[in-house]
């Protein structure tokens, strides 16, 4: 029974979450390219690999597992990149695919680049785990997939110091119709747009250290806005060390490597302090990451 207390918790979570945070995020985030922006597509030249476990001490806690990538093609002086995850929490899962194209217009100093994304995501619904606990729900009696498409657009201008970036993703606002009943346009689960605001300065202290403060604002309509801001510092070009606070949510502790020129291996822990750090041991994340820095 406690087994589906649980599964009930993380559905009525998901599906609360349905006007608020939708798409994934990471601790990770400045290291992925465009996991929140399509205009990053093609700044850095980069595959990778991620895997995060939120709320290890509980059955049924959301895991994501993304695998990434981004290219510069300099003559037609675009970017190609995007992302494929799949992202589980209990008996809800999603399972998508988003694609990015960049326009890179080069400026005396920077970059400004104008970019695209085109988004595919498949929602599902694990029954069998419900039907004991929540049987007598009219969603349970509807299809338990639904696939749908939506876009999204960003902007973006990078220099050697700093990075600043703005986009929206989720535009179309489709519609999941899990459940056909008479609904009003409020009650109606649907994506909702996502806005980011994410910037970065590298500030050299001296020549073996590099400090570079970084933030991400994330807002959506009808939730409270959430901020995400530290600094990570670099030794040498070979090793880092951050700290971050994501606000209302965790502090998280990262650190990596530059194993070589080309691999970058990279870790992040998250404290939790809402909304289940009353619950004992468990509050807490943890983030994997692989990175090939493709270079000629």
């Amino acid at each position: 029974m406690k087994r589906y207390i649980i599964l009930s918790l993380f559905l009525a979570l998901a599906l609360t979450n349905l006007q608020a945070q939708q798409l994934q995020t990471s601790s990770l985030y400045d290291l992925q390219g465009v996991l929140h922006n399509p205009s990053m597509a093609g700044i850095n030249n980069m595959v990778g690999v991620t895997y995060r476990s939120q709320w290890t001490g509980i059955s049924g806690s959301p895991r994501t597992g993304t695998v990434f990538g981004s290219f510069k093609l300099p003559e037609q002086k675009i970017g190609l990149g995007g992302y494929i995850y799949s992202d589980k929490t209990g008996p809800t899962s999603r399972t998508g695919i988003q694609l990015a194209f960049a326009k890179h217009i080069e400026t005396a100093n920077g970059t400004f680049s104008l970019g695209l994304e085109a988004r595919g995501q498949q929602f599902s619904l694990n029954r069998e785990k419900l039907s004991q606990s929540i049987a007598g729900d009219p969603a349970m009696g509807a299809g338990d997939n639904r696939f749908k498409f939506d876009a999204g657009f960003g902007v973006s201008y990078t220099n050697k110091k700093f990075q600043i970036g703005a986009s929206v993703s989720q535009l179309v606002q489709s519609k999941l119709d899990f459940y056909t009943g008479n609904l009003s346009t409020t009650e109606q689960a649907r994506l909702y747009r996502h806005y980011y605001l994410h910037g970065s300065y590298q500030w050299t202290v001296d020549e073996a250290t590099v400090i570079t403060p970084n933030f991400l604002m994330i807002y959506l309509p009808n939730a409270p806005l959430e901020f995400q801001g530290g600094f990570r510092v670099e030794h040498n070009n070979v090793f880092w060390w951050g700290v971050a606070l994501r606000a209302r949510q965790s502090w998280m502790l990262s650190a990596g490597a530059h194993i070589t020129k080309k691999f970058t291996l990279g870790y992040a822990f998250d404290i939790y302090k809402t909304p289940i750090s009353s619950f004992q041991g468990g509050a807490n994340a943890h983030e994997l990451m692989l990175r090939y820095n493709i270079i000629k």
